[in-house]
């Protein structure tokens, strides 16, 4: 799954006073080129917006809980404009609704897998459709090589397992379970590779597994 994040400059969020918890914006604009070089076109969310057998969640950072509803999602000839209502008396949603009026999260990203792609071969490509799986708010830019280098480091610091479990479900919200897994998977990686570091690409992997709920 792949993900995309506007900043709260660029997705023209608003509140009402009336109703406390909600808000709207775009979770996604059309043309731009992003850092990934990809461009999303208009009409790439027509068709995964209708007859849907489940709802898209509202969640935090990806991975985080689901903190409330998405009242509206629509495609518009600016891109997917979205209302959404955090659900009230939920302590994370709370915390998430004060800090997007405060604007000390960065904003919405999308979490998706393309279908149909225009790929001109230098690095970038045109979205033309896109699956939508979930709509987050998150604190900072999504970027897996980051996330991936805090796990590393946190891995090359660990002094015993508990530690890098710790850390995976404080930094990453992985259950208990699946830190668990995660880890032995690494070491079983890490006893396999000739280098004494695993491959970005493995780890990659296995967060692609293990990081977003498949919906």
């Amino acid at each position: 799954m792949e993900r995309k994040t506007l900043n709260l400059e660029a997705i023209d969020v608003k509140f009402d006073a009336a109703r406390p918890g909600f808000f709207s914006g775009y979770a996604s604009k059309f043309g731009g080129v992003d850092s990934y070089g990809d461009t999303i076109l208009p009409g790439a969310y027509k068709k995964t917006l209708k007859k849907r057998s489940r709802p898209i969640q509202l969640r935090w950072n990806h991975w985080g809980p689901v903190i409330g509803k998405w009242l509206k999602t629509e495609e518009d000839e600016q891109g997917l404009y979205v209302e959404g209502e955090l659900t009230p008396g939920h302590s994370v949603a709370q915390d998430v609704y004060a800090s997007l009026k405060h604007g000390a999260v960065t904003g919405l990203s999308i979490g998706f897998r393309p279908v149909q792609i225009n790929d001109h071969g230098d690095g970038r490509r045109d979205l033309k459709e896109i699956d939508l799986i979930e709509i987050s708010v998150v604190e900072s830019p999504a970027d897996l090589a980051a996330q991936i280098g805090d796990v590393k480091s946190a891995i090359d610091q660990a002094q015993s397992l508990k530690e890098i479990e710790a850390f995976l479900r404080d930094a990453g919200g992985f259950s208990r379970a699946d830190a668990v897994t995660l880890v032995a998977r690494i070491k079983s990686l890490a006893r396999g590779e000739r280098e004494p570091e695993l491959k970005t690409a493995e780890i990659a992997g296995l967060f692609q597994h293990f990081q977003f709920p498949q919906l």
